[in-house]
């Protein structure tokens, strides 16, 4: 790390229900960088009812990835607000394209890759329930909510989404595997990717602050 690059650009990778939430909470607390979540930009855009929330809510409905153009011209736009802070980039990018075009302008310093094993992860979602206005996931044994099926903050109702079956999930993982392989290979290349394996969040977490700490001591 050298003396320009003062403001760390930081990535997370990690497939579905993998700890990547949990790692990236614990990360910006600890080291007080900004959290850029392209899912909590998405869903922010579409409670409000932007003209991108609109095009993106259309997507959706119809069960189609939002493309590429539309994500990396969103997410540029949107890590330009916090381009004089540190920040953690998390779910975006997600293809090579997406990562092509974000390292023309926001090259990263430093990408982390969260490997959790698939076997793991399926038997963690079947225990997994969501306030889906927020996002705020919770998992049973591990990060049980207060109340039994309420919220900690609103005390609204919480729900398991119909693609955290185990057959949906594997499918996902699948998915995941296929279109991200490719993008963890780009950072690979790079030179700047570190990967973190474990079976839970609190095994990782040591293994990330280990490998941060000397990083944000030089900068």
């Amino acid at each position: 790390m050298t003396v320009k690059d003062k403001i760390l650009k930081a990535l997370i990778l990690g497939a579905p229900a993998s700890g990547k939430g949990t790692i990236s909470s614990r990360i910006v607390k600890k080291y007080n960088i900004e959290h850029v979540s392209s899912g909590d930009k998405l869903r922010d855009h579409i409670e409000k009812q932007t003209d991108l929330g609109k095009e993106v809510k259309s997507y959706l409905n119809e069960g189609k990835l939002v493309p590429d153009d539309v994500m990396i011209k969103f997410m540029i736009a949107e890590l330009r607000k916090v381009e004089n802070k540190p920040w953690l980039l998390d779910g975006f990018p997600r293809t090579v394209a997406q990562a092509n075009a974000l390292w023309k302008v926001q090259p990263v310093d430093v990408v982390l890759n969260l490997v959790v094993p698939f076997e793991v992860i399926i038997d963690r979602v079947k225990s997994r329930w969501v306030h889906l206005p927020s996002g705020r996931v919770y998992n049973i044994g591990f990060n049980t909510p207060k109340i039994e099926g309420k919220d900690d903050v609103t005390g609204e109702n919480l729900m398991q989404r119909p693609d955290d079956k185990p057959e949906a999930v594997q499918k996902r993982l699948e998915i995941y595997e296929k279109v991200t392989r490719p993008v963890i290979n780009f950072y690979k290349e790079k030179g700047i990717l570190k990967e973190f394996e474990g079976r839970t969040s609190d095994e990782i977490w040591p293994k990330v602050t280990a490998y941060l700490d000397p990083i944000f001591q030089k900068i």
